[in-house]
């Protein structure tokens, strides 16, 4: 089988997995089939078409692809590039985005804008899915949403539209959890065309709790009814909350928290979160409470600390935070005793002025800033995509990490440096020590470093915690979950187009 158009070329190894919806575990199951076909000793690269979060990473080829898919190439032992994702659309309103092609910002565009500008971005998906498989021996592709969304299939570079492009079988996850999945699946083959229906080549049932026997019927009636084959029924996997969400759509769901944990941190839910991530080593903290603020709730009175989190839309949010009563939240905070700290768009907010003169973010303008913090911000010039290590301008210990963001802040807080990078002072520490932030994102993944700040703070950090062999231990868990569960011998033949 060869692709469309190039009918020489011998077709690398290569599946896609779409989903019946969103949030159906389509990133998980793609990261742990990275993990386990690695295992078998096979050079897998993972490959996502257009992918919207603000949840990135920065590449080794210094652009910026989504979270997701570099989890899923670190499940494949391998360093993330631009072309594992090569459309990244970066939600900074509820119609409008920033697009991010090949690792580079390409410009905005409101949502039917950018509908018309998906035929052009086609060949840019292509060439990077190309350069990818040269180096692999099996592509895992990630769809996006659902291709049940009919109504966005014209200039589709997302599902079908993709894999009719570069001519691959495709593989259909349903979500149990969330009920009906037989409807699921078989409400989405109904809305496809005959050649796009013949394209699924099996299904997998996702998220599943109870005893399987029950479900077994399920399964017959399935194929009675014209679905596709069933390649197992994979358990709900409770270790996943412990893995780099894809999306802030988990943050949206009220989070227990860790009753067990003494030390509170909250971190207000604003509208255009990114790089939350930060927050995993915190939450895996067993004597710590993270706490998401959600809109129409006060920050609790008991916090230790206030974390104010990256943005996509820095004057947007803080207008949103002002919305909510969250700035005054936080002057009690503070005059009670309490620790603010804020992350890249949370530091930008501290400070006394955002300006955004270009429009960059939003519409031009500026705000007044929450004036904790004696600086200003003008957004502006190129995006700062680097990973660095940096040294902590107060306690001496490394920290390795990456900035994402536009713009320069400056002001005499400033001379109070947070870190030191390349030589230079970076961020922003208050005269009396109880505010501080800086453009480092990562800063609680460094052991040493959220151990001792925790400690500074009244808290205590687990001495045995060591976050990235956490994360390691987990795609190692999910590799073998899905093995136990899935028929991956079936799954590899179909990427073979056998």
């Amino acid at each position: 089988m060869s692709r469309r158009g190039d009918p020489g070329k011998r077709r690398v190894p290569s599946l896609m997995l779409q989903g019946t919806g969103s949030d159906v575990g389509k990133s998980l199951i793609t990261a742990g089939l990275c993990r386990a076909f690695t295992r078998r000793g096979l050079a897998v690269r993972p490959f996502k078409p257009q992918n919207m979060s603000n949840n990135a990473a920065v590449t080794a080829d210094g652009g910026e692809i989504g979270r997701a898919q570099a989890l899923q190439a670190r499940a494949c032992g391998v360093a993330p590039v631009a072309d594992m994702n090569p459309v990244l659309l970066k939600p900074q309103s509820a119609t409008g985005a920033q697009i991010v092609v090949q690792g580079r910002v390409f410009g905005t565009a409101r949502a039917a804008e950018y509908h018309a500008l998906k035929p052009r971005l086609l060949p840019r998906v292509l060439e990077s899915f190309e350069r990818l498989s040269q180096a692999a021996d099996l592509v895992l592709i990630e769809g996006a949403g659902s291709p049940a969304e009919i109504n966005l299939r014209a200039g589709d570079i997302a599902n079908m539209g993709f894999a009719e492009a570069a001519d691959l079988p495709v593989v259909l996850i349903g979500d149990i959890d969330r009920g009906g999945v037989l409807a699921q699946i078989l409400g989405t083959l109904a809305l496809l065309p005959d050649a796009e229906r013949t394209r699924i080549k099996g299904c997998i049932i996702n998220k599943f709790r109870g005893d399987i026997k029950l479900f077994e019927p399920a399964i017959a009636i399935l194929g009675e009814r014209g679905g596709p084959a069933c390649l197992g029924v994979v358990p709900h996997f409770p270790a996943a909350r412990l893995l780099p969400a894809e999306d802030a759509v988990g943050l949206d769901r009220p989070a227990p928290g860790n009753p067990r944990g003494r030390f509170r941190i909250a971190v207000p839910r604003l509208p255009n979160i990114s790089n939350f991530d930060d927050l995993d080593p915190l939450r895996a903290e067993p004597d710590v409470d993270l706490v998401i603020v959600q809109p129409g709730t006060a920050l609790p009175r008991d916090a230790d600390l206030v974390l104010l989190p990256g943005s996509k839309a820095t004057i947007a949010d803080l207008a949103a935070l002002r919305r909510e009563g969250w700035d005054i939240d936080l002057h009690a905070h503070l005059r009670a005793g309490g620790r603010v700290l804020g992350l890249c768009g949370g530091y930008q907010m501290l400070g006394r002025r955002i300006a955004d003169p270009e429009g960059i973010e939003g519409p031009p303008g500026e705000a007044p800033g929450l004036g904790h913090l004696d600086l200003d911000t003008v957004l502006g010039g190129d995006k700062r995509l680097v990973e660095l290590r940096a040294t902590d301008a107060i306690r001496g210990l490394e920290i390795t990490g990456y900035e994402m963001h536009l713009g320069r802040t400056t002001g005499p807080a400033t001379s109070r440096a947070f870190l030191i990078l390349d030589g230079r002072r970076e961020g922003a520490v208050s005269a009396d020590g109880r505010v501080a932030g800086c453009y480092l994102h990562g800063l609680f993944a460094a052991d040493a470093w959220r151990r001792q700040y925790l400690a500074e703070l009244g808290g205590r950090g687990d001495p045995t915690l060591d976050h990235a062999g956490l994360v390691e231990a987990t795609l190692d868990q999910l590799a073998r979950h899905l093995e136990d569960h899935l028929d991956l011998d079936r799954l590899l033949e179909m990427a073979r187009g056998r």
